[in-house]
């Protein structure tokens, strides 16, 4: 009886081990991926901003920083050195610069995606600075996402949230640099950008989209449409390694359901450059914006 007990309960626990393993996402990077990205480079790409705010479109820029790293999975954070508990993650530092009006607007997100092994992005954060005040909002990977959130708005002062896992559209952009054709297609859930859900106030929660991908000319779209948030996001990806972001468009329809207003968001690549930006911070090295022609 007890020899009976204890078959059943080891095999439990390596068919549990092994369905447990099978539901992580383990990918290969071929070596031409490894030569570019792990060359101790970043790359930057800078890009024409047309934001939409407050119903008119802003002119600004924003920049691309694609970098790999060596992340602590646990602590959730760069780690200095790599060691045997480290990941090796992708991680894209996106920022946007803009003015709405006599003041500005500064937007930043970060992703950390790991390379080899994980369904879905270690971490995400992002933070909105403007003269009104500013908000921010992280993002962790855990046993559920966890959420936090501080804010200067009302309703939305400090906030702690568990959530179900489950796609994330900041991971979306690290995924395509990886690995595009794992890119999810159909009808889904998603939980919609850190910053699209802090500029639009809207709930912090998965919603349904449809994604789909296709190619136009050198390029493939994928797009993600939100029948619920009335917005749709289309990506451009070069078909070609190393599959670089060439446009986006963020559309819009405002002013309720039975609205025909669209206002559409859209960032055109303008340049791109390789280099280990973190060792250029010297005023001789201000020559490198001119490069990415970066105002």
């Amino acid at each position: 009886m007890k020899t009976g007990f204890w078959y059943v309960l080891l095999l439990a626990v390596i068919f549990g081990c092994k369905n447990e393993s099978e539901s992580i996402q383990k990918r290969q990077v071929s070596e031409k991926w490894k030569e570019y990205w792990y060359s101790g480079k970043a790359e930057i790409t800078s890009y024409d901003l047309e934001q939409a705010r407050y119903g008119e479109l802003r002119k600004g820029e924003a920049v691309l920083v694609f970098v790999t790293e060596d992340f602590l999975p646990e602590e959730q954070v760069k780690a200095n050195k790599a060691t045997e508990s480290t990941v090796s993650v992708l991680k894209l530092n996106k920022t946007k610069k803009f003015l709405t009006g006599i003041y500005p607007y500064s937007i930043m997100e970060s992703t950390f995606f790991p390379v080899a092994e994980g369904n879905h992005a270690i971490k995400v954060s992002a933070s909105i600075q403007e003269w009104c005040g500013q908000v921010y909002a992280q993002l962790n990977n855990r046993v559920k996402f966890e959420f936090t959130g501080h804010s200067y708005f009302q309703g939305e002062a400090d906030q702690n949230l568990s959530l179900e896992k489950t796609w994330l559209e900041n991971e979306i952009w690290t995924l395509a640099r990886i690995t595009p054709q794992e890119l999810p297609v159909g009808e889904l859930k998603m939980i919609p950008s850190l910053e699209y859900l802090r500029l639009s106030h809207q709930e912090l929660k998965s919603y349904t989209v449809e994604a789909s991908y296709y190619t136009s000319e050198d390029v493939d779209i994928y797009t993600l449409e939100y029948p619920e948030l009335n917005r749709s996001l289309n990506i451009s990806i070069n078909r070609f390694f190393p599959h670089s972001i060439e446009k986006w468009e963020e559309i819009l329809t405002v002013g309720g359901k039975n609205s025909s207003e669209v206002i559409t968001t859209t960032a055109t690549k303008k340049s791109m450059l390789k280099t280990d930006y973190w060792n250029r911070n010297s005023n001789k090295d201000l020559y490198l914006r001119d490069s990415l022609k970066l105002n």
